[in-house]
């Protein structure tokens, strides 16, 4: 398994950082690289809520849900279905407060598809380009938070 780790400095209060990133079908007004979040479970905010998400591309999608919710403190997420090469893939975010803002961080685990084929393809491509959607993401993240 590969792990990416990222981590951002925002200027908000906690409750809104959560709100943000507990409302599935919110993704797509800070992620810029999506185009369309929506709910696909009956639960929503909660352990089991799930999402599809549609990105910019207009050719890729993800569908994922939520599997750790401990209010304020830890968030999960697990993807179950999804058009890129990954296999299993897991992302979670812990909140430390610092100077009136909190630090985001968040840790990405994925598996790539097709072997050693998919290794190669993770080590040429995939990696490198999961990090930059996740700091796009991060970065929406925190101009949403702070201006809104």
């Amino acid at each position: 398994m590969a792990t990416l780790h990222n981590e951002i400095l925002i200027n908000g209060p906690i409750d809104k950082i959560w709100a943000a990133l507990t409302n599935l079908e919110l993704l797509e007004k800070y992620d810029p690289t999506v185009r369309k979040s929506r709910l696909i479970s009956t639960i929503n905010a909660s352990i089991g809520a799930a999402r599809r998400v549609d990105m910019q591309d207009g050719k890729n999608w993800f569908e994922e849900k939520l599997t750790v919710f401990s209010k304020n403190q830890l968030l999960a997420f697990e993807l179950t279905a999804c058009s890129f090469p990954v296999h299993k893939l897991k992302h979670s975010y812990t909140f430390e407060p610092f100077d009136g803002g909190i630090r985001v961080k968040q840790v990405m685990e994925y598996q790539v598809k097709y072997g050693l084929i998919g290794m190669m393809l993770d080590a040429l491509v995939v990696k490198k380009q999961s990090d930059v959607g996740i700091k796009k993401f991060l970065q929406g993240l925190k101009f949403h938070v702070e201006n809104s």
